[in-house]
């Protein structure tokens, strides 16, 4: 869960330096969804074992979406390379973190 969050204050401080067109278009598309996923994440740890397996695979699809995303602001170099790179290492810990949970509740039934 603190993962998500770091993630998200990165992308709002980056957001804030770039140009209008950029931090409502694609950036605001991309914090939408971390606060999507953060929300997901906290409902998940607050429910029973049973419930929690459906809103870790809706959260592993919107990090897979948020990854292609923030790929995209690369390619059109709307992000500089370095946080990117940053950024997408962030994105890749979080979704092992996910998976893991995923695997360990699929385990124990």
């Amino acid at each position: 869960m603190h993962r998500i969050c770091e993630l998200y204050k990165k992308f709002y401080i980056l957001s804030s330096k770039l140009p209008k067109k950029h931090k409502l278009g694609i950036f605001m598309k991309i914090e939408n969804i971390c606060l999507d996923v953060t929300q997901l994440i906290i409902t998940a740890a607050l429910e029973s074992k049973n419930s929690k397996l459906p809103l870790l695979n809706t959260a592993r699809i919107k990090i897979e979406l948020m990854k292609k995303l923030i790929r995209i602001t690369n390619e059109l170099n709307i992000v500089p390379n370095s946080k990117y790179l940053e950024l997408e290492l962030d994105l890749q810990e979080i979704s092992k973190m996910t998976n893991g949970w995923i695997k360990y509740l699929n385990a124990v039934r």
